[in-house]
């Protein structure tokens, strides 16, 4: 019996070594992505570092078209990323390929495929201190992270498959630096295109004041990870998940030379980076500096909005894109083509981050997005044929085409916002309504007791910014029920509300500090609570200043953030509260009704104000101390 368990054992071990044998050989043999060579001799993906002013490496992986033929020269378009450019293929992902358990399409970015198809270059490059590039990262969107791509761009311009004019792109951070790359100054950088980008990255980690403190910190762990190439980390995975991760995809990509990873190693070993969480847990208002390595950084430097002469002076035209629930791009997309001179193409749709996902409220399904897939490329495309094509482009008309979501239609319009609106203002009375109406009473008001854990979900906004996910808010009567609000009569006819809504709160605290979350939701006839557009206001951020003192004209009332307006609630005593909810274009129907709902927090995304003990809101709707909601309209 021993013996011939003994010669079954050999055998397992002789088919194990067999199906490693062959497995070995499939994979030799099997053609993976960029692999092959072009007619013009070059291979189609490759990976190289290029040296920078002061000596940091740059790992740029570098897509040709697969037919590139000898001697033709096409637009090269780039993309810097903090996010790996690429990842390393492990011995595991390579025989699943080589066995037909895994597709070799997995391994191939779409729009990177689609942009080769078109006839360009695509350049994917790791940012300093990130990936497999060296240096560290002083702070985020760095002077020299910008610097580095006007040397990248000019590499690129040089190539003998390069025509010489370069185009950037790229989603959420990317799109951040496609857009400041125009501040370099490099002639060869042609066209921009900023995609669901931070025109104003402060705005994002505290809009009204509020710290987004969800967001931060899974953002900050989640890049500390990639800086050290802990796939582990990354995923946020143990034990034999994380030896599966290893073996399928090892890290970030290294460069072709760097065959025995040396260079990674050293890389990553410098990668000696700021830790965000921790950065940013020290800013409170506008004026306060990101404390850094080298000294403190102000947030103009490192944002678009702060580095509008340089960008102006480029004079790069632009294609910008964001979704009307993701998180807040759109409100820098549109106050961006309100103040910067540079020719712009604004695509606002019922988008989530990244535009994966149809997140219009009232659309039956998610999937796919409007545009399609397939169809954003081709515009993005098309937008990089008109500028990069020819030595001189054609002018480009600004405009802007949004997306009017409970419609279904797209529009076009010059200006912002469109013409043919009007504002109408809802006022709060007596039973928790909205009236058109001021209120004649003498004295009403209702008291709130600030719930602090009030909700407005897990796939809200806010959260698609982690990774692109859908938004799906769901039916907020019951969450309702923790908040202040007003609900309208039904409506007569259809009614579209397209801009800025402004909410005006006449109310007192029984604290110094607080926040106000305010929800525009629309009610069905069955009682179905939809969650349509927010506002956020950090209470001791209320002082209104004038418009012009500040970096840029915003969209609803100016509030300055800084720490010198900065002003307490006096406990008990009346205050009027300005703040505007998100831009948004959407149509409600008739029979529905218009509901503001109002929190003092949102639990587990915002940070909470005061950090201990629980206000009484009292919210005046009387002659002369009257709330209103003010709402941009156009009927049906």
């Amino acid at each position: 019996m021993l013996r011939r368990m003994k010669w079954v054992a050999m055998g397992m071990v002789g088919i194990a070594l067999a199906g490693i044998a062959y497995s070995t050989i499939t994979t030799t043999s099997t053609e993976f992505p960029g692999s092959a060579m072009t007619p013009a001799g070059f291979r189609e993906s490759s990976s190289v570092y290029i040296r920078m002013r002061d000596g940091v490496r740059i790992a740029v992986t570098v897509f040709l078209p697969r037919d590139l033929r000898a001697g033709e020269r096409v637009p090269v378009l780039m993309r810097t990323t903090r996010y790996w450019r690429s990842e390393e293929v492990g011995w595991g992902l390579r025989v699943m390929v080589a066995l037909h358990f895994v597709s070799p399409s997995t391994l191939v970015d779409e729009e990177v495929a689609y942009f080769n198809k078109r006839r360009f270059a695509v350049i994917v490059a790791d940012a300093r201190g990130s990936g497999a590039s060296s240096g560290y990262r002083r702070v985020e969107f760095s002077p020299e992270e910008v610097a580095d791509m006007g040397e990248v761009a000019a590499w690129a311009a040089k190539e003998p498959w390069s025509n010489g004019r370069v185009g950037t792109f790229g989603v959420s951070y990317d799109g951040n630096d496609a857009e400041l790359a125009a501040a370099t100054g490099q002639p060869t950088i042609r066209a921009v295109m900023p995609q669901y980008d931070d025109f104003d990255p402060q705005e994002l980690i505290e809009p009204g004041g509020v710290t987004l403190r969800g967001f931060i910190d899974q953002w900050s762990k989640l890049v500390a990870a990639l800086d050290s190439d802990d796939i582990c980390g990354v995923d946020d995975v143990r034990g034999w998940a994380c030896w599966k991760d290893r073996q399928t995809i090892p890290g970030v990509q290294r460069v072709d030379a760097d065959r025995n990873g040396k260079f990674l190693a050293t890389a990553v070993a410098a990668h000696h980076n700021l830790n965000i969480a921790e950065a940013l847990g020290k800013v409170e208002f506008r004026d306060d500096e990101l404390a850094t390595q080298t000294g403190p950084v102000r947030f103009a430097d490192i944002s678009p909005y702060g580095l509008r002469e340089r960008i102006e002076t480029s004079h790069v035209p632009m294609m910008v894109w964001c979704g009307w629930l993701d998180a807040n791009s759109c409100q820098g997309a549109l106050i961006r083509y309100r103040t910067f001179s540079n020719p712009q193409v604004v695509v606002i749709g019922p988008l989530s981050h990244g535009g994966s996902f149809n997140v219009d409220p009232f659309a039956a399904k998610h999937l796919p997005p409007v545009p399609t897939r397939e169809e954003q490329f081709k515009m993005e495309a098309d937008f990089f044929d008109q500028t990069l094509r020819d030595q001189v482009a054609p002018k480009i008309e600004s405009s802007i085409h949004y997306y009017t979501m409970g419609e279904g239609k797209w529009h076009t319009t010059s200006v912002w916002p469109p013409r043919g609106l009007q504002n109408e203002a809802l006022y709060f009375t007596e039973g928790h309504a909205l009236k058109p109406i001021s209120p004649a009473t003498r004295v009403g008001s209702d008291a709130y007791i600030v719930d602090y854990s009030a909700s407005s979900g897990t796939q809200t906004r806010w959260q698609t910014q982690l990774g692109g996910g859908d938004v799906v808010y769901p039916d907020l009567r019951t969450e309702d029920n923790k908040l202040l609000s007003y609900t309208s009569d039904p409506l007569r006819s259809d009614l579209e509300i397209t801009g800025t809504p402004v909410l005006t709160l006449v109310m007192s605290s029984t604290r110094s500090d607080g926040a106000v979350h305010a929800y525009l939701e629309d009610v069905a006839p069955t009682g179905r609570v939809t969650y349509l557009d927010e506002g956020i206001l950090r209470l001791i951020d209320r002082k209104e200043v004038d418009p012009r003192s500040l970096p840029y004209v915003p969209l609803g009332p100016a509030h300055s953030f800084l720490r010198k307006d900065a002003e307490p609630m006096n406990p008990g005593e009346i205050a009027t509260i300005r703040l505007a909810l998100l831009p948004t274009s959407l149509l409600l129907k008739k029979g529905h009704s218009i509901r503001i709902a109002m929190a003092g927090a949102d639990a587990g995304l915002f940070q909470r104000y005061p950090a201990t003990g629980t206000p009484v809101w009292t919210v005046y709707r009387e002659a002369g101390w009257s709330s209103f909601l003010e709402l941009p309209v156009k009927s049906h």
